[in-house]
């Protein structure tokens, strides 16, 4: 069996889109020339990789399997072919890094001078967002690492390296009834609103303390993955947000903002760097994962 990369690809684009017409479109072909690819590819492996429906075309039990590993195979080019232009080309590396706000605010600008100076030809893009944006995106391959929290038992695809551990606190407006309170406890926050990150894993931690202490989980008034929104929202509001310590200390001299003593509700989130396990990593990659540790080491010895 013969399978020729091009083809390949077509029908990779013919699964996006679900629909023949729309593929071709995006790949500048004609509707017959893909169909004939589409029917190259089914030859050549003997079997209906797709069907048609209604609104187009699926993908048959086959063809779901085929594009499984068609994916796989496409982030195992791609290693490749950064391999070889660092090889060749002797380029320090281009290197695509997601984090979080909190590794953009605190860890980022801590080492950007020392990665410069080491690695002057290096080229950095960098994609702010929240794990529910980040990992899937690592996990297609658009990202080479990320810097974020990490989960304590870690996912099966990914390598991920420990770098330090921040704190995250209840806080609320100073105008908030409980911010008058010497002592609250969790039960005190069942039937509050809150204002939270996406589905990610601090979110989640919350949710499962809540459950944990036979309560009905958070009532969401506003999620988003920006922590001005957030701050803003709570400072002006009576929602109660869930955040690092340091963004609660930070706003505080701009912000009416208070940290609910909550001790049911304190917890120690680790951050870290993953990759996608057996994938290529660059040189620049290892050194910036080199540096990223320095730096996170340093940031612990401050006050």
């Amino acid at each position: 069996m013969t399978l020729g990369l091009r083809d390949i690809e077509y029908f990779v684009a013919i699964a996006e889109h679900g629909n023949v017409g729309r593929a071709a479109e995006s790949l500048g072909l004609s509707q017959p020339a893909l169909s004939k690819s589409l029917r190259r590819l089914e030859v050549s492996m003997q079997t209906k990789l797709v069907k048609k429906v209604p609104k187009g075309i699926e993908l048959t039990a086959v063809g779901s399997a085929f594009l499984v590993h068609v994916r796989r195979i496409r982030l195992l080019l791609d290693d490749v072919a950064h391999e070889v232009a660092d090889l060749t080309q002797g380029r320090a590396g281009n290197l695509r890094v997601g984090a979080n706000q909190y590794a953009i605010d605190h860890v980022l600008p801590a080492m950007c001078g020392a990665l410069l100076k080491d690695a002057p030809k290096m080229t950095l893009k960098v994609t702010v967002g929240a794990n529910d944006v980040l990992v899937p995106a690592l996990r297609n391959g658009q990202l080479d690492l990320i810097i974020s929290g990490i989960p304590t038992s870690p996912e099966g695809d990914f390598v991920q390296v420990h770098l330090s551990d921040d704190e995250f606190v209840v806080y609320a407006s100073a105008n908030h009834r409980l911010a008058k309170l010497k002592r609250v406890t969790i039960a005190d926050l069942s039937l509050e609103r809150w204002a939270l990150l996406p589905n990610v894993v601090a979110t989640q931690w919350l949710r499962r303390a809540f459950e944990d202490h036979g309560l009905p989980p958070p009532e969401v008034a506003l999620e988003t993955s920006s922590d001005t929104l957030r701050l803003h929202a709570v400072a002006s509001s009576d929602l109660l947000g869930f955040t690092p310590r340091i963004y609660v200390r930070e706003a505080a001299p701009r912000l009416p903002l208070v940290e609910l003593r909550v001790k049911e509700l304190t917890w120690r989130r680790p951050l870290g760097v993953r990759y996608r396990k057996d994938a290529y990593l660059s040189p620049a990659a290892k050194r910036f994962i080199e540096i990223l540790k320095a730096t996170a080491k340093e940031i612990a010895k401050e006050p």
